[in-house]
């Protein structure tokens, strides 16, 4: 494996066709292979979603947005062979010599890898249960399926003698960002180093939220306990969904930015929150790569091991439930694995504010 290394890859490609966070994931292998080849470039093959966080990860130079047949769930797409070598054409024009192709343990490597076989990139590294032939050339033994989402990408790098560097989690922002977030921050009532809860109360499906009605609640018994400003984040196309949060916005105490950032500017906002209130989303990958404490609603729907936050302190509200992990969309037992009551949440998080954020001193605070 060490004599891939000397082959001195140019042109690198990464294939993680995933949301957000599962981009944030992706962090440490991109750090390391850079790290490896520092006058490579580095492009990454992602969804449409997926892509909108790539420019915050330093060590990716070009980004391929790509709605990828494999992995529409719903079935959907149209039977369009001729966009399918679409993807192919573009490969190769993009003459890799390595192609590095992430998955979760769910997910098959094979039919990224093919596409890239066709392509003509003559190193192909992924990791499978199943054989495959010669469709990746380095063929690694999948881990346990409980393994850390970071670690499954990290070998994957491994496979190919690539040394590791480091397993936390990193995002850049530069500061003409920083400004824009603060500015919008500022609009809304919050200035520079005031600290306030980020509460992003969406997710990628139905089964890993905490009811909105339950967690507007939460909302307002923290922010009025904590006497801390609660910022609603969550995208346009979360908006409607979100309607109890609506009910009890008050100026300077629960405001809502929802649909009102960019992917970047939600990130800068949780940068800049000194508390982040969460389901199992990307608000919790991004909140762990600047080591924000954090409160996450996490069902069970994965193995806590796969996503946990590993680098910010955390508590993560959970019952254990005999149909955990389910890795279902939409749960089929009243969501029984995130039976709590409002009150019962909102103690929690108040105790935990208590012992991980510094807050000035305010009368009646907590």
């Amino acid at each position: 494996m060490q004599a891939d290394r000397q082959k001195g890859y140019r042109r690198i490609l990464a294939v993680r066709m995933d949301n957000i966070g599962d981009i944030v994931l992706l962090g440490p292998p991109l750090r390391s292979v850079r790290k490896a080849f520092p006058g490579a470039s580095i492009t990454l093959l992602s969804s449409p979603a997926g892509s909108t966080i790539a420019p915050l990860l330093p060590w990716v130079d070009r980004v391929i947005p790509w709605k990828a047949l494999w992995q529409d769930v719903s079935g959907s797409q149209e039977f369009q062979p001729d966009r399918e070598l679409e993807l192919v054409h573009t490969l190769k024009a993009g003459n890799f010599d390595l192609a590095l192709i992430f998955t979760s343990f769910a997910q098959s490597p094979y039919p990224p890898a093919y596409a890239c076989f066709l392509a003509g990139i003559p190193i192909r590294a992924g990791l499978s249960k199943e054989f495959g032939g010669g469709v990746l050339t380095h063929w690694a033994k999948s881990p346990p399926d409980e393994i850390h989402q970071v670690d499954r990408n990290l070998a994957v790098i491994k496979s190919l003698g690539i040394p590791t560097d480091g397993e936390q989690l990193e995002l850049s922002i530069d500061n003409a960002l920083t400004d824009q977030v603060k500015d919008l921050l500022i609009s809304v009532g919050i200035q520079p180093g005031e600290p306030f809860i980020g509460l992003a109360p969406g997710a990628s499906c139905n089964a890993r939220r905490y009811p909105v009605d339950k967690f507007a609640k939460v909302a307002e018994i923290v922010a009025n306990q904590a006497r801390l400003p609660v910022v609603i984040l969550g995208s346009q196309r979360e908006a409607a969904g979100l309607g109890p949060f609506e009910e009890i916005l008050a100026p300077r105490q629960i405001i809502s930015l929802v649909g009102k950032t960019t992917v970047p500017g939600f990130v800068g906002v949780i940068q800049q929150a000194a508390f982040i209130l969460a389901n199992n989303s990307s608000a919790l990958h991004i909140a762990d790569a600047f080591g924000k404490p954090m409160v996450i609603f996490y069902s069970g729907t994965e193995y806590r091991s796969q996503w946990m936050p590993r680098n910010s302190p955390a508590i993560l509200l959970n019952r254990e439930t005999k149909c955990s992990p389910c890795y279902r969309f939409e749960c089929l037992y009243q969501g029984e694995c995130l039976q709590f009551r409002p009150e019962e949440a909102a103690e929690v998080i108040l105790d935990f504010i208590k012992t991980t954020v510094d807050l000035p001193a305010v009368p009646g605070r907590l």
